[in-house]
This record gives C-alpha cells, sequence and structure tokens, in this order.
C-alpha cells in the first residue's frame, strides 16, 4: 500500500465506496497525528479491496434550524440543513470544511460521521409560525445533500416538506440523489403555489467518472431520469453543473446541457471547482490517485483560474474563477444554454400563498388541491 501525504494529510489510499481517502487535520486543531507508511501497510495487508469504514450517524440538538445566510453572490438569505456531514462524499465539496468546527477531519470523517437533526420539522414548524416570519424563500440545504442515503430511513427532509408543503412555505432544492422523486407528491403540491425550485446537479455523463468522483451519489443516468419525473409532475427543475473541474469534465458541457434539455430541464447553471482549506488535499489524493495521468495538467488548470492559487474565496470570483481559461468556460456554457433552450425557462419562486402553521397537532383547512 503506497501511503503519500499532501499539504499534512496522509493518504491511506482505497477506502471502500468511500470518495476521500485522506482524514487530513483541521485546520483549528493545534495538534495532528500521522501514521507511518510501514503501519498502515501492515493493516491494509490483509484487505486488498480497501477498507471498509462504516457510516455513523449521531443526533445533532440544534435549537434552532432557519438559517440566515448573507453572501453578496448567493441568490437566497436562508438556508434550512437536516443534516450536517454528507454520505455521497464527493471529492471536490466545498462544505467537507464545516465538520472541523466539531473537532472532526473534512476528509472521511465528513462523509462517515454525519448528525441528524431529528427534531429539524418540530423546529421548522415552531420557527414559521413567529410573527417574524414572512414566508421567504428556504433553500433546502446548502452546506449537506438533504437526499443523501441516510434520509431514505430517517426521513427528516420529507418531514420537513411536509410542513412546508402545508404552509406553502417556498422552497429551493439542490441535490444529487435520485431519491428526491420519492417526495413528488409534496413538491408538486408546492408547485401548484410557484413555492419550489428544484436544481440536480449532473457533475458528469461518464458512469465510471462519477462512481469515483462521487460514490454514494445517484449515477447520471438516475440523476436525468429524476429531471423527467420531477418535471412531467410539473415541479420546476433546472441543471446544475456543478463543479466544473478544467482538465476532467469541461469538455462534457454540450453533451450535459443537451441531456438535461431532453429530460425536460427548464434551465441550467454551473459553478467552477473551488478548494477551501483542506478540501485541497482531499481532491488532490484522490486526483493522483484514480486520474495519475491527467493529475498535473487539471491542477494547472485550477491554478490559472484562481491566480496560481487552489482556492479564491473572494465574492464574485469564487463561482465562476477569473481569466482566460475561466471566460472560455464560461463562454461555452453561455452558448450550449442558449442552443438547448435552457435560457428560456423561467423558474419563478414566490411567498405569495404562505400561511403560517397552527399550534402541533391542529390540522389546517385544506382547499381544493390538498393543501
Amino acid at each position: 500500500m503506497d501511503a503519500r501525504e499532501y499539504d499534512g494529510a496522509l493518504s491511506i489510499g482505497k477506502v471502500r465506496g468511500r470518495g476521500s481517502g485522506v482524514n487530513p487535520g483541521g485546520r483549528f486543531e493545534p495538534v495532528r497525528l500521522h501514521v507511518l507508511g510501514e503501519a498502515l501497510d501492515e493493516v491494509l495487508r490483509d484487505q486488498p479491496e480497501g477498507v471498509q469504514t462504516p457510516t455513523r450517524v449521531y443526533r445533532d440538538n440544534a435549537r434552532t434550524v432557519i438559517n440566515r445566510v448573507d453572501s453578496p453572490d448567493l441568490p437566497f438569505h436562508w438556508t434550512l440543513n437536516p443534516y450536517r456531514g454528507c454520505e455521497h462524499g464527493c471529492v471536490y465539496c466545498y462544505a467537507r470544511p464545516t465538520h472541523e468546527t466539531f473537532g472532526l477531519s473534512c476528509g472521511l470523517d465528513f462523509e462517515t460521521r454525519l448528525f441528524a437533526k431529528l427534531d429539524a420539522p418540530d423546529l421548522l414548524r415552531r420557527e414559521l409560525g413567529k410573527p417574524s416570519w414572512r414566508g421567504e424563500p428556504i433553500m433546502l440545504a446548502g452546506i449537506t445533500d438533504v437526499y443523501q442515503p441516510v434520509e431514505r430511513r430517517l426521513l427528516i427532509t420529507r418531514r420537513c416538506l411536509e410542513v412546508m408543503a402545508e404552509c406553502r412555505q417556498p422552497v429551493s432544492i439542490v441535490t444529487k440523489g435520485a431519491l428526491i422523486v420519492r417526495d413528488i407528491d409534496l413538491l408538486a403540491s408546492l408547485a401548484r403555489h410557484r413555492a419550489v425550485q428544484v436544481f440536480v446537479s449532473v457533475t458528469t455523463l461518464d458512469q465510471n467518472l462519477s462512481r469515483s468522483m462521487e460514490p454514494r451519489a445517484a449515477s447520471p443516468r438516475a440523476r436525468l431520469e429524476a429531471v423527467r419525473d420531477l418535471s412531467s409532475a410539473g415541479v420546476p427543475v433546472g441543471v446544475m453543473v456543478a463543479p466544473v473541474i478544467p482538465g476532467l469534465n469541461d469538455t462534457e458541457i454540450p453533451a450535459i446541457l443537451e441531456a438535461a434539455r431532453d429530460a425536460g430541464a427548464r434551465t441550467a447553471a454551473y459553478t467552477m471547482l473551488r478548494l477551501p482549506h483542506q478540501v485541497k488535499a482531499v481532491f488532490l489524493d484522490w486526483l493522483r490517485r484514480d486520474y495519475p495521468l491527467r493529475a498535473d495538467r487539471v491542477e494547472a488548470e485550477i491554478r490559472r483560474m484562481r491566480g496560481g492559487e487552489l482556492n479564491d474565496a473572494r465574492f464574485g470570483k469564487r463561482f465562476k474563477g477569473e481569466g482566460e481559461r475561466a471566460e472560455q468556460i464560461g463562454r461555452l456554457f453561455r452558448v450550449f444554454k442558449t442552443r438547448f433552450g435552457l435560457d428560456r425557462g423561467r423558474m419563478p419562486i414566490s411567498s405569495e400563498a404562505f400561511r403560517r402553521p397552527g399550534p402541533p397537532g391542529e390540522l389546517m383547512l385544506f382547499g381544493e388541491d390538498g393543501v
């Protein structure tokens, strides 16, 4: 077993069904421990198929669930995250560093040690009922995927959407999880009040790349089928090409947009890869392990768009990058977005139908459409 070090994080190589092969120390930790390669060889010698790392779920005793967002380059001001951490294990995930606030790593810990807000639906009902709440749109989620595998059995997202459908609370969702089709009944109900929009993230059409880069997310084919099902049910749905990784999936943009159009998407958007904090270690370890022949070129392309760095946190620059290469990708996206008619499908979202929930246990009066 070849153990390598990236920015202070020791690669442990193949971990079965996971994206990260490292567990880098957090930026808040004064002491970082590293394991010698000889010790790793001894542990892994009898596990040729890779280490098996189970998922552990812990209760998150949050007191509130609607969070204020004040970023000038985001199109929303409120988020709700039913989970912290994400089992999808996407190697590029910008949200990984949030786990460091728990004293955990943004590597394997982020995708194997999850926190679930089991009381989120009750807290949401209470907060939507406050006189100060005006029914502004909520992004579900922001630092996690609300349709990651654990949602199948915990149903926290489902129960939050039940509250939102009852209140006609407008909501936006971005997901890589095909599990969203389970909740089409609630989403269609919200759609009748122009109170929902969904973006399905399609990073690549290459099944092998997706399996390696997003190991527990839905397959590209399943995501496009979810777009088709949502569209057929009258739910406004678009496709998010995110992240665009120069030298790896940027040439797929025309094909992804054509597939999005064919599946019934109304619009499309994209963001450029960004690698904050120790996400750099996770991504570069994966890139050099799974795509060694492309690694140097991809890293160089990323730096071309980030002023020689691997990340640029400046508002207005972090999502699109800058420089000639970033502009070239932007032009490519806009040309094919227009060609496939994805620049005409607006997805407005409205708070006009919002109504406050009644006390817990009190049934609201329903109209002809149910909610």
